[in-house]
């Protein structure tokens, strides 16, 4: 390896999941697995990718793990909080994602993950109904709850370093409100008041991370860590963040399937999304409240990769509409349907449709882990704020609005951002330009 900074990954990496549900109890079943040889982690980056380094003569193509110190699989310790008290096993039994073939070999493993007492505040998700909550606490008695969690769960099982990652449900929109969000002082003052219309649970979670040195990771569309008291605070302690919300589906086909579109200078009039989801996730988002958080952040995606000011004649306004349909019978096999309307030479209309019948927690999983494995890569290799790189796994990426800037949503330059970043940690030359 050349000179890199990059501390190695020593001792154990405690992972604590906000939300004990299909996503995590998927990703945890899985990881699991794998370490006793019974599994592949098909969809994992950090496993299975290979990244060029070097050029000319000294070009290589190496995995990741023999670029840069990547946390090994064995040395992963799990903890969950929930407003559900059941454990990691019964968990993924109800989840009804994965079959009981592939949980029962490590059931000893999911029995004794149970979950810790979420900070839950119900009119952030009315149709969740778990008692498992740090019942009367206030905004900051939460966040001293949590912390408490954190350093409790380090010292009991011997843990060096820890990420902490939402994986938990869709909280009601909160709108960014520099009074309350602009600072940490505000944010602070906002919690020690209790102010529960401008604090989301969530924030309690995140500042929690932050100030016990955990890397914290936003895998839902929450107003959570993209707010400038956040961005001040991941700087201030130095320890990195990522979000938001993790791009599993639909808008993981849009931010592929629009650079098409774009490259080939075709004109778009509009682009229909509609989802079929009956897992947690799709009864939280039946909620309309809650939808319009996830609205934003699935709405984003193709404005900034089909630009009008750079195209006039091909990407004036043109219509984009997202929808999401609780519909029980379908559990936690999503259906993403798109219809596309698209124009070609003089004008002429045509369509594309796109029908993707996906399973959203086996998507999620490899994407819990990645993120995970490279934040704690970047924690060691000292960067801290908001993680760009990260981009390429999230919908709604992480950037400084207040500065009016445009997050990259294009697959392929996210693509090159996170292999650069890789190659930096790794001590190469960050030798690829985004076009």
């Amino acid at each position: 390896m050349t000179n890199s900074n990059t501390k190695p990954a020593t001792g154990k990496l405690g992972i604590m999941v906000v939300g004990l549900g299909a996503v995590s109890t998927t990703f945890m079943t899985g990881v699991m697995m794998t370490r006793k040889g019974l599994t592949k982690p098909v969809g994992s980056m950090t496993q299975y990718d290979k990244i060029r380094v070097g050029r000319g003569a000294d070009k290589k193509y190496l995995h990741y793990k023999d670029i840069v110190p990547i946390a090994d699989l064995n040395d992963i310790e799990f903890a969950a909080w929930d407003v559900f008290p059941v454990n990691a096993y019964e968990s993924a039994m109800n989840a009804n994602v994965l079959k009981e073939k592939d949980i029962e070999p490590v059931k000893d493993e999911l029995l004794k993950i149970k979950p810790m007492k979420a900070a839950f505040d119900k009119n952030y998700a009315k149709r969740l109904d778990g008692d498992n909550i740090m019942h009367g606490a206030t905004r900051w008695e939460m966040v001293e709850n949590l912390r408490a969690d954190i350093r409790n769960f380090k010292q009991e099982r011997g843990v060096d370093r820890v990420v902490v990652l939402w994986a938990a449900s869709t909280e009601i929109y909160v709108a960014p409100d520099m009074k309350y969000h602009g600072t940490i002082e505000a944010l602070e003052a906002a919690m020690k008041a209790d102010n529960k219309e401008q604090i989301a649970p969530s924030m309690c979670y995140a500042y929690a991370a932050l100030k016990e040195n955990a890397p914290f990771i936003m895998g839902a569309p929450n107003t959570t860590v993209d707010i400038p008291a956040m961005w001040d605070l991941a700087e201030e302690t130095k320890v990195p963040i990522a979000g938001k919300d993790f791009k599993t589906g639909q808008t993981l086909v849009k931010s592929g399937f629009a650079p098409i579109i774009g490259t080939r200078c075709l004109g778009l009039s509009g682009w229909f999304s509609t989802n079929i989801l009956g897992n947690r996730d799709g009864l939280v988002l039946d909620e309309p409240a809650n939808f319009r958080t996830k609205e934003v952040s699935k709405l984003s995606t193709l404005e900034s990769i089909l630009v009008e000011e750079n195209q006039p004649d091909l990407y004036t306004n043109y219509f984009h509409k997202v929808r999401i349909n609780y519909y029980p019978p379908r559990d936690d096999n999503k259906e993403g349907w798109d219809n596309i309307d698209i124009f070609g030479w003089m004008g002429y209309p045509m369509q594309i449709k796109i029908n993707f019948l996906c399973r959203d927690s086996i998507l999620a999983a490899p994407l819990c882990l990645d993120l995970c494995l490279l934040i704690d890569l970047a924690h060691r290799a000292g960067r801290y704020g908001t993680q760009r790189f990260l981009s390429f796994f999230l919908k709604s990426p992480m950037h400084d609005y207040t500065k009016g800037e445009v997050p990259v949503n294009h697959l392929f330059q996210q693509y090159v951002m996170l292999k650069n970043a890789i190659r930096e940690m790794g001590g190469y030359e960050a030798d690829e330009e985004i076009d």
